[in-house]
């Protein structure tokens, strides 16, 4: 899970550049047309599109943006219908990589994304070819500079959480994804900010890369990430942080 988190931590760092460029705007629009289109524009009664709202304003988007997105959902405004479609393939070294889409163009993503697999040292494979090393949990990230541990493990094993660790800066609280919600919810109303929370799938066990393979893995998931149509990128690498740090910065 290691790899998983630090992308994740990086990811965050990022998010107020991307925000700028509207990237994560996009991505967060189309989530929310799409929840809203599924389950319907009530908050109350549709987790999904709460987690969505809950993460667009975050990163400060207009209440305006977030109203007509659901709009957009429920049919009340025109707008454009995505299909959600997720393709499964294989990195450097063997990685496993999960890539979720909306899309308004299947045959143009598919092609794209077969492209930078390719590029990168991978390649897409069929559908369930790596589906199974992955698992759906909840993701709830604190600085680990701005709270006590002990505090914060008490708080979110109090709420349901499965588990907590410590890695680079930051603590990662896992929950099943029935208690994240709950769970997110507890720590918010303790006064503690996360950095992000999210239902999100992580790997049952991870691919150890360096060299060659770790610049090429962070090169792919860097172009999958910066697609439009991508919401959400998955892999089980684990790259030593050194390693991470130094092709990141």
């Amino acid at each position: 899970m290691s790899g998983h988190s630090k992308w994740a931590s990086i990811k965050h760092k990022k998010a107020k550049v991307d925000a700028q460029r509207g990237r994560v705007f996009t991505k967060l629009i189309r989530e929310m047309t799409v929840a809203a289109r599924v389950g319907g524009g009530d908050l109350g009664g549709n987790p999904r599109l709460r987690t969505a709202v809950l993460a667009a304003k975050a990163v400060n988007m207009p209440a305006d943006n977030i109203e007509r997105a659901i709009k957009k959902g429920t049919g009340e405004l025109e707008g454009v219908t995505y299909e959600e479609i997720t393709y499964e393939g294989y990195g450097p070294g063997g990685v496993a990589i999960l890539v979720e889409v909306l899309t308004d163009n299947k045959n143009r993503t598919v092609g794209e994304i077969r492209k930078a697999f390719s590029r990168h040292g991978g390649n897409l494979g069929e559908a369930g070819c790596v589906a199974f090393l992955f698992e759906k949990k909840g993701s709830i990230q604190v600085d680990a500079a701005k709270v006590d541990e002990d505090r914060l493990m008490t708080i979110a094993l109090d709420a349901g959480a499965e588990d907590m660790q410590r890695e680079e800066g930051i603590f990662a609280i896992t929950t099943v994804p029935k208690d994240f919600e709950k769970v997110r919810d507890k720590i918010v109303k303790s006064g503690i900010q996360p950095l992000t929370a999210e239902i999100t799938k992580l790997p049952k066990n991870t691919v150890k890369l360096e060299g060659k393979h770790a610049e090429q893995m962070l090169r792919l998931m860097e172009e999958l990430e910066e697609h439009d149509d991508v919401q959400h990128v998955y892999a089980n690498f684990d790259i030593p942080e050194e390693i991470m740090a130094a092709l990141t910065a």
